[in-house]
């Protein structure tokens, strides 16, 4: 298995405790950030079908999710996701300091793209002590705020398991389709933006209580709390064979069936938000 981990910033960061109420909004906040990749076990594809980028200069973090799909028809949609991610990457770069537009970045990123396959995807830029954030399918983040979940993302899906996808062929989304959100954050709070391969074995209160004991040994390290996130709970959940996790439940729900967890990529990003002085 091919392990990927990134820390953008070598630092371990106190957590800072503050009344919501003493944050003014033109306080200038920074997310403080680090990511962890698990391909599933495929020896055809290496490098799985996740991508992510993170760009700490313009406070902009994403991620992509090949879809599988394309498989059958001997496409790897990973080369697709990480096509995608490399021009969001480079599209964050020549927006201005301080006005980066995720769902810009997106679409020139997707028009820029000339990879086979689709690829869900979500970009998220903190700007000021405001979240913006782009997301089309069922990637997307979540905010923590001690060590509770305050605000989850929305997925777009065209029915059970086909959720939106940007792509190339007639049939895929296209970046007009992204749902767009602002979220007001603050010092403290957490940010998790990540792939399906989480959101489809872990429950928010997993999570929570992951959070709870990083406040009890006083630090928030990023890089270490993806890992965490991602190996802890993501990647132990999905070889679960006998447990009711949220892909589970999501097919109770569209009237089918599936037990245990799904196995799939896994990426998980970490964003600590911190005062910027």
């Amino acid at each position: 298995m091919i392990i990927k981990k990134r820390r953008l910033e070598g630092e371990l960061v106190e957590t800072t405790l503050l009344k919501y109420d003493r944050v003014t909004p033109e306080e200038s906040l920074k997310m403080v950030c680090g990511a962890a990749y698990f391909p599933k076990d495929n020896p055809l594809k290496p490098k799985g079908e996740d991508a992510y980028f993170l760009c700490e200069e313009k406070q902009a973090i994403g991620v992509a999710d090949g879809v599988g799909g394309w498989a059958g028809k001997g496409v790897d949609a990973g080369e697709y996701a990480r096509e995608l991610m490399n021009n969001a990457f480079m599209a964050v770069h020549r927006q201005p300091d301080g006005a980066v537009d995720p769902k810009a970045v997106l679409t020139e990123a997707f028009l820029n793209t000339d990879a086979e396959g689709s690829s869900t995807a979500c970009i998220a830029v903190l700007k000021g002590n405001i979240l913006h954030c782009a997301n089309v399918g069922d990637s997307g983040f979540m905010i923590f705020r001690d060590n509770t979940l305050v605000h989850q993302s929305s997925i777009q899906q065209h029915y059970f398991n086909c959720p939106f996808q940007l792509g190339n062929s007639k049939s895929s989304d296209r970046p007009s389709s992204a749902i767009e959100e602002t979220v007001p954050v603050f010092p403290g709070d957490i940010i998790v933006l990540c792939t399906d391969g989480l959101l489809d074995n872990v429950y928010p209160a997993e999570i929570e209580d992951v959070l709870k004991q990083e406040s009890i040994e006083g630090t928030v390290d990023p890089f270490h709390l993806a890992t965490n996130i991602a190996v802890d709970l993501a990647l132990w959940n999905s070889l679960d064979e006998y447990g009711y996790s949220p892909f589970a439940r999501a097919a109770e729900l569209a009237g089918m069936k599936h037990t245990g967890g799904k196995i799939d990529d896994i990426t998980v990003v970490v964003a600590h938000i911190v005062a910027q002085n």
